[in-house]
């Protein structure tokens, strides 16, 4: 493996942007001090509900209302903001599967009003995408979270043809491998797919376990890199290492084959149907919920 410059990564040079997965801004400060910087960051109810202050309220018995709850991750997101560079903070709207485009919406202008560097995270669902137009032609960033296939991805760009800023879709490249499927194969074949395209959204690879998933992302050259706080301070101790013409990435899940897609067709005409979609979304709407005052 090669080693990159560490000047080179101070100027943010790299090829692939790279983020902090996390809810935690302390966290978010010791990566930065020992990268030299953030390019952005990503977070989720997951997160939030992990951040050192939230859980330590709950489990004092002391949870949040509803107001709190967005209270508490407008604070964690303000402070943030002012540590990434320019792939900004990407806020997730609370979406169970009763939750409509509208509503999605609402809560969307609501917290891109919150930092300046907002991205607003819809899920790749029907409301999710139909957020999603109706966000970017607002002129909203967003980005599409809970992506596990092709036709997820190739909805979002059909979806948000016309963007003036960069979409982002962010494939889970843990949980495919987590049912024994190769999930880099997917941000791989999402990068082919859009070779064909015009450019407008950028794949942003999610749920990094490892630093081979890690070197892979680079190696496959994807536009941004979401990782959580240990595997990023692996990857600074280690020597910041880049993937040369010897690394191989070994995984003995199965492969997801390449299908070609024609992208210039309604985001509808798309098979956006996917299990990890929903479990994701059932997992989130959990944890959001574990930080909230029980009703009377």
């Amino acid at each position: 493996m090669a080693k990159v410059d560490t000047a080179q990564t101070k100027a943010g040079h790299l090829a692939t942007k790279i983020l902090v997965d996390g809810g935690d801004p302390a966290e978010t400060m010791r990566v930065k001090e020992a990268l030299g910087y953030v390019d952005g960051q990503t977070t989720n109810p997951s997160l939030i509900a992990k951040n050192p202050e939230v859980k330590k309220r709950v489990e004092s018995g002391r949870s949040l209302s509803e107001a709190e709850e967005s209270a508490a991750y407008r604070k964690i997101v303000q402070e943030i903001s002012p540590m990434v560079g320019s792939a900004g903070v990407s806020i997730e709207v609370f979406a169970d599967f009763d939750t409509t485009a509208d509503r999605m919406v609402k809560q969307g202008q609501e917290m891109f009003t919150w930092i300046p560097n907002a991205y607003i995270k819809y899920p790749c669902t029907p409301e999710g995408l139909k957020a999603a137009q109706r966000s970017v032609a607002q002129g909203m960033r967003v980005n599409m979270t809970l992506c596990f296939s092709q036709e997820q991805a190739a909805a979002v760009y059909a979806a948000t043809k016309g963007s003036k800023a960069p979409v982002y879709v962010s494939p889970f490249v843990g949980r495919l491998d987590d049912i024994g499927w190769n999930g880099m194969d997917l941000l791989a074949n999402i990068k082919r797919m859009f070779t064909t395209g015009d450019g407008h959204v950028h794949i942003l690879g999610a749920s990094i376990r490892s630093l081979p998933h890690l070197m892979r992302c680079f190696q496959i050259g994807v536009d941004l890199v979401t990782v959580p706080a240990k595997v990023i301070l692996e990857w600074v101790t280690a020597g910041r290492p880049m993937p040369d013409a010897n690394f191989r990435y070994q995984f003995n899940g199965k492969p997801m084959e390449y299908r070609q897609i024609d992208l210039n067709q309604p985001w509808q005409n798309f098979n956006i149907k996917h299990e990890l979609t929903d479990k994701g979304i059932r997992k989130f709407v959990e944890d959001y919920r574990s930080t909230l005052r029980k009703a009377s």
